[in-house]
């Protein structure tokens, strides 16, 4: 073969100095500025070849270990625990590697359970891998990611680097503000579940031309997956929770994510939850036809009941927790705060620690709501003040009627108890006050 007819090979892992940009976050393991700087300017015939060495590479494994274990997770089918694999981290990753570079690796079955779906009775089907795929699944990210992001649209904002459910409600409230206030609300019915693999693999092989690396992620989509004592091969879909399969799954919804800002509608996608923003009804109404034959031509449909054009004027929507309405006199363009099932979804963490006959003291309590309630401020910050102030006056409703049992009084906190046990008894004591971190986050923009 001459060497115009050799296939372009990835350049080998040297010695790589510091990423810079938009790159920061690639495993430099596998990444060096060579090989970052070819995925800017382009590999020759416009695919990659010669990765998997990058991926079964010993520098790879171990940084795929190490984001394993930070993310621990339980134990797959074989009962193997990330502390068991880390107690004999050499030989286990010897193993891999010694059965990636061979072609012998096979994925193990998955660990299929069903977790509660947040305010739903339905319940989501959950696939845990065992530790060692989830270790050569991290590998394989490590390595394939950055090729595909580096071809993803912008309006795609669910499981990327450096992006996330804020900036994806930062540009929603700005088209918002900037008058698309007739919305497509769209849900994507059991699509994690409905992903053709065919489909998928040929996207895959549009950037990637490594036949073994095509052949690991084909097996990973086709792992028998091990349910209520029955074993069952899937002939579609990517399993939610196995490492890989967020990355899959935006590579499969790229397609839309093109198409839609090619017909300059302004859609913004986190995972299978997406809105089309638009000025006029007649444009939202375009939009959702788009949506829907696009959908019909990917295997996929929309959820029928989920799914429908909301006119801000007349009613809400619902996005990432978040409420959207359009603001009446004296209020701004836009208001916003948590949804009812994010208020519904806290007050029920709260509850079980807050019980009136708990045990513990009031300084206990609070030592163990405050973590709580100062992760959900984080993200539900930019709510509507009024917000704050409510729940701050439900939880401490709720310590009052603790302090009140202690008191041999029955029944809930009533007006008497604000004058035993007023705001500042708590704040004393060092509740996590909503409404004072908001009026300090605006005081602290202000200036």
């Amino acid at each position: 073969m001459s060497s115009e007819e050799k296939p372009a090979g990835v350049p080998e892992a040297k010695q790589a100095g510091e990423a810079t940009g938009r790159w920061t976050w690639v495993e430099r393991a596998v990444w060096t500025d060579r090989m970052l700087e070819a995925l800017e300017t382009g590999v020759k015939g416009g695919v990659w070849f010669s990765l998997m060495d990058k991926v079964y590479a010993m520098r790879n494994l171990k940084a795929a270990f190490g984001k394993v274990r930070a993310n621990q997770g339980a134990a797959g089918v074989d009962h193997v625990t990330v502390k068991y694999l880390e107690a004999r981290l050499e030989e286990e990753l010897q193993g891999l590697y010694q059965n990636l570079k061979e072609g012998r690796y096979r994925p193990q079955r998955i660990r299929r359970v069903y977790i509660d779906k947040p305010g739903r009775k339905q319940k989501r089907p959950l696939g845990i891998p065992t530790v060692r795929d989830r270790v050569v699944q991290t590998a394989l990210r490590n390595v394939v990611e950055p090729i595909f992001e580096h071809r993803f649209a912008e309006n795609s904002y669910g499981f990327r680097p450096t992006r996330g459910c804020k900036d994806a409600l930062r540009r929603v409230l700005q088209k918002l503000e900037t008058g698309h206030y007739w919305v497509v609300d769209a849900d994507i019915e059991s699509y994690f579940e409905r992903i053709e693999h065919k489909r998928l693999m040929k996207l895959v092989g549009q950037e990637v031309a490594d036949g073994r690396v095509l052949k690991l992620i084909e097996g990973f989509l086709r792992q028998e997956v091990l349910e209520d004592l029955q074993v069952w091969q899937p002939e579609r879909g990517s399993p939610q929770g196995a490492v890989i399969s967020p990355l899959l799954a935006n590579i499969y919804l790229n397609p839309l994510d093109q198409r839609m800002l090619q017909a300059d509608f302004e859609m913004v996608r986190y995972a299978d939850d997406l809105v089309v923003l638009c000025r006029q009804p007649e444009e939202a109404e375009r939009a959702l036809s788009q949506l829907q034959e696009w959908m019909k031509t990917a295997g996929l449909q929309l959820h029928p009941e989920k799914t429908k054009i909301v006119d801000l004027h007349e009613e809400g929507l619902d996005f990432l927790g978040y409420h959207f309405e359009a603001g009446k006199p004296g209020l701004p363009r836009i208001v916003k705060w948590p949804r009812e099932k994010s208020l519904r979804r806290l007050k029920e963490k709260l509850k079980p620690k807050t019980k009136r006959a708990n045990g513990r003291s009031l300084e206990a309590t609070i030592e163990t709501l405050n973590p709580i309630l100062r992760g959900w401020f984080g993200y539900f910050q930019h709510s509507h003040r009024r917000t704050f102030v409510s729940l701050d006056g439900w939880i401490r409703g709720r310590l009052r009627g603790i302090l009140r049992k202690r008191r041999k009084l029955r029944g809930r906190s009533r007006g008497a108890d604000h004058q035993r046990w007023p705001n500042a008894y708590f704040h004393e004591r060092g509740l996590f006050s909503l409404t004072a971190a908001f009026d300090s986050a605006i005081q602290s923009s202000r200036r």
